[in-house]
């Protein structure tokens, strides 16, 4: 017996065997990856990867850094700008 859907079409017994099951992988911060100990200020080219063009720091989501790499991201950032290695604003 088929039966509608609220989109129009119908549902069988055989449709079920042709949906696919996605699995996604859980995604990691680029430090765990990397195993990372710390983030160094000095790496000018990395931090800017962080920041947006107005000198912000982009959110966890943004970034895809977990919450222990994001806070040690947000460190060396003001290491870098208290130095004058990276600017306060854009």
């Amino acid at each position: 017996m088929k039966t509608m859907s609220k989109f129009g079409k119908s549902k069988g017994p055989g449709d079920k065997k042709n949906k696919r099951v996605k699995v996604r992988e859980a995604l990691k911060c680029r430090f765990c990856r990397e195993k990372a100990e710390s983030i160094d200020y000095k790496d000018i080219n990395l931090l800017q990867k962080m920041v947006s063009s107005q000198g912000k720091h982009f959110a966890r989501k943004r970034t895809g850094n977990c919450a222990k790499h994001q806070r040690m991201s947000r460190t060396a950032l003001k290491h870098a700008r208290f130095i004058g290695l990276m600017p306060f604003c854009g």
